[in-house]
């Protein structure tokens, strides 16, 4: 089962309670997707975050996954929607948010 083409599984509860009822704010922020040694890093491999900037979802990545995470992503490149990104670019509710570490390999 899936919410707008995102698998449930994946979504973390960010919601606030309200009658002793959550709500789920998966639609309304950036998604977060991790690849290779960010992925192992954090534990999962995609993820939801609060922030108006690029600088913000990373901040609040940072602050949930621990320093681990932190050495990892300071060798990072960062896309949002397929293109590099700059820390102070603007992310909405519908932006992806690729974290890609350098790889290695090829052949000879």
């Amino acid at each position: 089962m899936s919410v707008d083409g995102r698998p449930l599984s994946t979504a973390r509860d960010d919601g606030t309670r309200d009658g002793g009822r959550r709500t789920c704010r998966l639609g309304d922020v950036p998604i977060m997707r991790l690849f290779a040694s960010a992925r192992e890093a954090a534990g999962i491999g995609t993820d939801t975050f609060d922030g108006g900037t690029v600088s913000d979802v990373l901040a609040a990545a940072e602050q949930r996954y621990g320093p681990a995470f932190s050495d990892v992503l300071s060798t990072c490149r960062i896309w949002v929607n397929g293109d590099a990104a700059h820390a102070d670019m603007p992310v909405g509710p519908t932006d992806e948010v690729a974290v890609l570490p350098p790889v290695s390999g090829g052949s000879t």
